[in-house]
Order: structure tokens, then sequence, then C-alpha cells
């Protein structure tokens, strides 16, 4: 798996809301939905507020690719389920966007249970 360029993920971390398309079968992309995302020893991670019932989260599940915008970055990437840093990514979310409802709704075990490492491609 290739790794982010420093300065291109500095620049989606940078950005509050991430927009995410999952490839289709066809390699055709769906719409973008906007997600929060985070940055955790060095790699890029977002999760389904609506847990595994997420549309774009089942989406990028059926495939595994896809891709984002954030921060004047465009790329096109893979979706790995990668539950090893999820400690860190609560924390990530509670410094990044703070402690309210929505922040504990994407940190609770039902959002937890679905986060995706996103790679570029």
């Amino acid at each position: 798996m290739p790794d982010w360029n420093p300065d291109t993920l500095a620049a989606i971390d940078s950005d509050g809301e991430l927009r995410v398309a999952a490839s289709r079968p066809d390699g055709t992309l769906r719409t973008p939905r906007i997600v929060w995302h985070v940055v955790v020893d060095g790699r890029l991670f977002v999760r389904s507020v609506r847990g595994a019932d997420g549309a774009w989260y089942r989406g990028v599940r059926r495939t595994g690719t896809g891709e984002i915008d954030a921060g004047g970055v465009r790329a096109d990437v893979t979706f790995t389920p990668d539950d090893a840093h999820d400690a860190a990514i609560d924390l990530a979310y509670h410094a990044k966007y703070g402690d309210g409802s929505a922040v504990r709704s994407i940190t609770n075990a039902t959002a937890t249970a679905t986060t995706l490492r996103v790679d570029p491609r």
C-alpha cells in the first residue's frame, strides 16, 4: 500500500470535511458524501456515523475503492477495515471536532466498528 505524501496528508487533514465517492463495480463513482476524517500515525481514517447501515460505507465496502476530495486534494483511494488504532482515532476525533453529540456518535461502538483506513492508489 502506498503512503500519503506528508504535505498532501496535511492538506487533507486541515479540511473539516472529506467528500467520499465509492466506486461502483463498473468503475463509475457514486454521489460523494461528506464524512469526518482524522489522521493518526500518518494514516487517514474515516468512520460511518450510521454504522454499517451508512449508504456511503456500504458502497465503499462493496468495491474497497473510490475517490476522496478534501483540502484541495482529489485522490483515488482504497478503503481497508483497520481497528488497530481505534482508541487513538477516538482521541483524534475529539481533538479535531470537539466533544459534542456528533463526536460522541462517531466514537461510539456502532461507528467504531466501521473504521476504515484510506490509502492512495
